[in-house]
Parts: C-alpha cells; structure tokens; sequence
C-alpha cells in the first residue's frame, strides 16, 4: 500500500494517539474519531484529521471505514456493534474489489482463569501457536468479539487482513498527551482515598505486563506484517501478544504502591489489605476479582520475530518515576 494509504483509527487515546503520530511520521494519511474538540485539536496538532463522532455512530464510522486502507480499534474489546459497523465498511470496500487491514484490540483478560489471586498458573500462553489461542474459552471477557471478526475474516478471505492484539497489563505515562494508564493509577487513588493498598485473594496470581510505548510500536509492526506478508500467513493466525518478558504479581504490585504512598506520607501503613465487596466498583466492578486475581502469562513471540523488542522501563520504575508523582500532584490539586 505504500505510504500514502489512509489509515482509520478508533480510541486515538493512551494507545491510540501514540499510533496516531508513529504512523504520520511514516507519512501515512491518517484520520481519527474523536468525541471531544480539545482532544480533536491534540489530534490536529500531531498531523492527522479528526473526524467528531462516538463509538454508537455507527455510519460516520461505516463510512471512513470504506474509505480507509488500513483500521484501528484500540477503544474497547467488548463492543460487538461497534465492529459489525466496521465489518460493514469491509464489506462495503470488498465489494468494490479492495482489501482493508484491520487491527483490532482484544486483551489479555480473556487469559481469565478464575484465580481470584490465589495460585500462580504454570499455563503459558504463545501467540505462535493457534490452538493456544483457540483454546480460550468461548465465554471468556472479549471472546465473543473476537469470535466474530475471525468469522468475519473466514468470510471475507482476501478481502480482511485481520490482527487481533491481546494487550497484558499497559503501564507508563505518556507526558506528551499528560495521559496515565489506568490500573495501577487506579488502585493508587484508590488507596490513597481509603488507607490501603488493595489485593484480590493473596495476590498470588501474576501477569505480563507491556508499556504503552513499546505497544504502539508493536501496532504498527504488525500493520507492516498485514501490508507485505503473504495471504496464507495473514488467515493462518489472527493472534499477537504484546509483551516485555517481564510478569507481575497482584501482591507485588499492592506492595509496590503500599510501600509507595506510607513513604510519601498518603497512608499510615504499607500494608496490603482485601478490600471489601462494597468498594468494588471504585476497582474495576463486578470483574474486580477477575481483573485483579487473574493469572495472564503470554509470550509475543510473532511480534520478536519480526524484529520487535520493548525498549521503555519496566513497570515499577515507570511508576515510581514517572506516574505516581503526576498522580500524588493531580490529588493534591484535586484537594484545592
């Protein structure tokens, strides 16, 4: 496609608008769905188009997706009406004759095993191996999303030139766009509003772990695979992992910020508590014992192979140099 080809991307967010700007300065013509005009004009400012719209107009987004060489969802994994709409641009480009790279995002959630945080799982998944990926249970979080698009793929052939991205656990903050990510500042805020540092179970559980950086890169290497890669490899495997070979466990992480916030003066003590059911929303909701207990042990193979390799620091100098002094800066305004 060369580097002119126009590029769609939804949820030009934390991920997202990382994409956004590696792929202008690659001098692709890129456009992006935004819902908010101080976020229109950031995207302005990095080069691409911003076209308003929500993730439920689902026309706007049918039609730059047939006017568009290559996609991005990077917004949610869970919103099947969201990608039938894309799926209708596919199509819509299939019957003109013309192919669309699409690169989905799923997530590693859908790794779940019902841990609770209370055993490590020697289960490790390769994203080199199909039946790895295949083996997930079709229940799983964002499973029935994916399901669709490699039915969709089946259909379409030719025509759909599928990536599916399972992100683990995205950490860093990006100062440029003044954006964190979202779990650990989560539980940081949580923690300093309530006095602990909360853990699911015993927090045994453990998961990758990638930097938001190191995954934009790792978008747009595999956007350059679904350009230049044979058919055959494109419908042979739909899956990418993304991840620096680093795990972590949910106790380390409670006492990381345990430790953290006593030593900044935010709580009294380090350490880590379960926190009750009541205070479940303020976490991550009905799926906090998922979310926060679950073993996610996956290895990017595809992605190394293609000359990909995380480059950004690891999770806990990210946050203790970088995110936790935004976010303990950001509550102290907060207070004022």
């Amino acid at each position: 496609m060369g580097t002119k080809a126009r590029v769609f991307v939804i949820g030009p967010g934390f991920i997202g608008h990382n994409i956004v700007e590696l792929l202008v300065e690659e001098g692709y013509n890129v456009t992006a769905l935004t819902r908010r005009e101080p976020h229109a004009d950031a995207i302005r400012k990095s080069g691409a188009t911003a076209v308003m719209g929500q993730l439920s107009d689902f026309d706007i987004i049918q039609e730059q997706t047939s006017n568009s060489d290559i996609i991005f969802q990077v917004a949610t994994g869970d919103n099947l009406p969201l990608e039938e709409a894309i799926l209708r641009g596919v199509r819509a480009r299939a019957n003109q004759g013309k192919r669309a790279i699409y690169v989905h995002t799923s997530g590693a959630k859908v790794f779940d095993d019902g841990a609770k945080g209370m055993f490590k799982s020697d289960k490790i998944y390769y994203d080199d191996k199909r039946e790895d990926m295949d083996s997930v249970s079709d229940d799983a979080p964002h499973r029935d999303v994916d399901l669709a698009l490699v039915h969709a793929q089946e259909e379409l052939q030719e025509h759909l030139r599928l990536a599916i991205m399972l992100p683990p656990e995205v950490y860093g903050y990006d100062s440029k766009h003044d954006r964190l990510s979202i779990t650990i500042p989560n539980l940081t805020r949580f923690a300093i509003k309530h006095g602990y540092a909360p853990v699911i179970g015993d927090g045994s559980s453990v998961e990758t772990q990638v930097n938001v950086m190191d995954l934009a890169r790792g978008y747009v290497t595999v956007m350059h695979f679904l350009e230049d890669a044979d058919q055959k490899e494109v419908l042979a495997n739909p899956y990418w992992l993304c991840e620096n070979g680093e795990e972590f466990s949910w106790r380390e992480s409670a006492d990381v910020i345990g430790q953290a916030l006593s030593k900044a003066g935010q709580i009294t003590s380090p350490a880590p508590r379960n926190p009750p059911k009541e205070q479940y929303p303020e976490l991550c909701g009905q799926r906090t014992e998922s979310y926060m207990g679950l073993n996610c042990r996956a290895r990017a193979v595809r992605l190394r192979k293609l000359g990909w390799e995380p480059r950004e620091k690891s999770i806990w100098e990210s946050y203790l140099q970088d995110e936790l002094p935004v976010i303990l800066k950001r509550a102290e305004e907060n207070k004022s």
